[in-house]
């Protein structure tokens, strides 16, 4: 079988990962990358050694491409989305996959339309310690949910804002705090806790110079009768690891940087976890998050295209939190609850 050739939208520090990725894989080959800044060829293409495009559609007619990975900023997503799509090819994008609502439903209509595979990156679901407790709520060892908490109390220096002006911005980064830093959390509590009936926002900014929020809270009521809160920054400093909590009749779990740092389940012995080396939070420093989850996103979506099944996360999957982080910014400036 031929090497699923991957073309990459985007030439950030995220990039680096993707090829680092496609150079530990077997059967998948790196074919081009598309940018849509012609001063940042040349430097690319010595960086990656490959071929950089400035012509999307010239980029989308390679006939080697067969998925392309989008990494640019998270409010274009959905027209590289819906380009690519229309021109056959399968789509794998960076979290989010889009900052509305709206646009994410016009790019699943388009791979629908298109028969593609559309799957989004939300890495955090991969880790072993996630996994053991995913396994542990979704097979009812914690009876009644109860309660779920998702904090992502972390820090970004003005630089990170300043060297970047699109970070913080509603139309490019779809917010601040929440859409950007928070969502990974935000997806892992509402895989675990269910569906959200209703949401309150509160969210304010500080301490940056943005139009996003550097500091939100949000309270969420899940279809199942559970509570849960939502507590996200970029502007707490030093910056704290992630914290998710999911609470039941039978017991309780408590995550820390991805890592289980309390398990009290009546009857269910704490797992035997495996730590790595992976870096894992990007509480301080946003690179540092490591490449080894992206890998295994990776892989299963080759696995999805191959056997023509739905990825991890497809797209209604990857939907469920920007839903949920879109209806906290309504309520927070239409200062009332908000029903999903």
């Amino acid at each position: 079988m031929a090497a699923l050739g991957i073309g990459i939208i985007g030439t950030g520090s995220i990039v680096q990962t993707y090829v680092k990725c496609i150079n530990e894989l077997e059967d998948v080959k790196l074919v081009g990358l598309y940018t849509s800044s012609p001063h940042r060829v040349v430097a690319a293409e010595k960086l990656f050694k490959t071929p950089i495009s400035n012509d999307l559609q010239k980029f989308l007619n390679n006939t080697e491409l067969n998925l392309v990975c989008i990494c640019n900023k998270s409010g274009l997503h959905g027209e590289m989305a819906i380009r690519a799509a229309r021109s056959g090819k399968h789509i794998l994008s960076e979290k989010p996959l889009e900052v509305t609502i709206e646009k994410i439903d016009a790019i699943r209509t388009a791979c629908e339309e298109n028969n593609v595979v559309l799957g989004c990156v939300l890495q955090n679901r991969c880790t072993n310690e996630y996994r053991a407790v995913e396994s542990v709520v979704k097979n009812g060892k914690l009876g009644k949910l109860l309660l779920g908490n998702a904090h992502i109390n972390w820090y970004r220096s003005a630089e990170y804002y300043s060297n970047n002006p699109w970070r913080g911005t509603k139309k490019l980064d779809g917010g601040a705090a929440l859409m950007n830093q928070g969502i990974h959390t935000i997806d892992l509590l509402l895989n675990l806790m269910g569906d959200v009936k209703s949401v309150f926002g509160n969210m304010k900014t500080l301490v940056h110079n943005i139009e996003g929020e550097d500091v939100g809270t949000g309270i969420l009521n899940f279809q199942n009768g559970a509570t849960g809160t939502i507590t996200a920054s970029t502007a707490l400093f030093p910056g704290y690891p992630e914290r998710l909590e999911i609470y039941g009749e039978k017991g309780s779990i408590l995550m820390e940087g991805g890592k289980i740092k309390a398990w009290n389940v009546e009857g269910v012995p704490a797992p035997e976890t495996v730590s790595s080396n992976e870096k894992s939070s990007g509480a301080a420093d946003p690179t540092n998050i490591g490449h080894l989850n992206h890998k295994i996103v990776l892989k299963d979506m080759m696995v999805a295209i191959k056997d023509s099944r739905k990825p991890m996360v497809d797209g209604l999957e990857a939907r469920k939190a920007v839903e949920v982080i879109t209806a906290l910014y309504k309520s927070s400036k239409e200062e009332k609850i908000i029903d999903l």
